[in-house]
């Protein structure tokens, strides 16, 4: 049995499917000691190299899923050339895997931020052609929403990159000239929400993402927090994209501590900047 390289290195948490066809491409991944080409395929007994470093990929990893409360502030990078905060400066450290982001949020919204070792899993749940998938979001505008605005919301509206609506546009809270809702949406375009909102006259104040999928932003976690999906909830989430059920990584006591002590020493952060004293250096303002 063999699978396509880019998906082989997907399921052992190399990167997303996309990213590896981009490194396939580069001429940075081997194939049996040869240079290997897009399209190429692999069995358990091929050897696969990335960056000249040898990949085990006959057993497949377990599955692990973050739930992080972004701050605004953050970029969606691991590095950022402007010395900015990034979303991954404060996970948790792996061994051999890397958190892969489900998607972005730009700097200016807050909320539930997904990320995963299983690259197979975050290219389904990113994929534009994924109807399975939606994104809540509670959104503070500035303006009056009348029943004519939600109707064209709904609709559909002409951007510059195509046609985009809200699935559904619900009143949350709040009167007069700010009002919350909470919306809903089946792509992740960039600043699709506040883009949409802008069509109709209305500006944007406060952004927010609540759910992607069948997750939750739980209300445990403060901004700036992180924490693991149980076994229920990563099949639950694998299951929303037809993937099967895979075992969650089980810590053994003295790694189960050490992750302990790194979430306690979270800091609540309602927003994040670069530092004065120099590029690279994070601010947390506590809440």
């Amino acid at each position: 049995m063999s699978d396509k390289l880019q998906k082989i290195l997907a399921q052992v948490g190399v990167g997303s499917r996309r990213e590896m066809e981009r490194w396939i491409e580069q001429g940075r991944i081997q194939l049996n000691g040869e240079v290997a080409k897009l399209g190429e395929r692999a069995g358990p007994h091929d050897e696969i190299k990335v960056d000249g470093k040898v990949i085990e990929h006959k057993v497949r990893t377990p599955r692990r899923v973050l739930a992080y409360n972004k701050p605004e502030g953050e970029v969606c990078t691991r590095n950022d050339p402007e010395g900015r905060p990034t979303v991954f400066d404060n996970l948790p450290k792996l061994k051999g895997e890397r958190w892969i982001a489900v998607g972005r949020l730009d700097i200016n919204t807050a909320g539930l931020l997904l990320f995963t070792t299983d690259g197979e899993l975050a290219n389904k749940l990113m994929h534009p052609s994924t109807q399975t998938v939606d994104r809540e979001y509670a959104v503070r505008v500035a303006g009056e929403v009348t029943d004519e605005v939600i109707e064209n919301l709904k609709k559909g509206v002409v951007l510059d990159d195509g046609m985009a609506k809200f699935t559904d546009v619900q009143f949350f809270d709040g009167d007069g000239f700010n009002q919350w809702y909470h919306v809903c949406i089946m792509e992740g375009r960039n600043r699709e929400v506040r883009r949409l909102w802008e069509s109709q006259g209305m500006k944007v104040s406060r952004l927010k993402r609540v759910r992607y999928g069948c997750v939750f932003l739980p209300k445990q976690i403060s901004v700036g927090k992180w924490k693991e999906l149980d076994q229920r909830d990563t099949d639950e989430l694998a299951k929303l994209v037809d993937l099967p059920s895979r075992p969650v990584a089980k810590l053994d006591p003295k790694e189960l501590k050490k992750y302990d002590r790194a979430a306690n020493r979270q800091r609540t952060r309602q927003k994040a900047g670069p530092s004065k004293k120099g590029p690279g250096r994070k601010v947390r303002i506590d809440s």
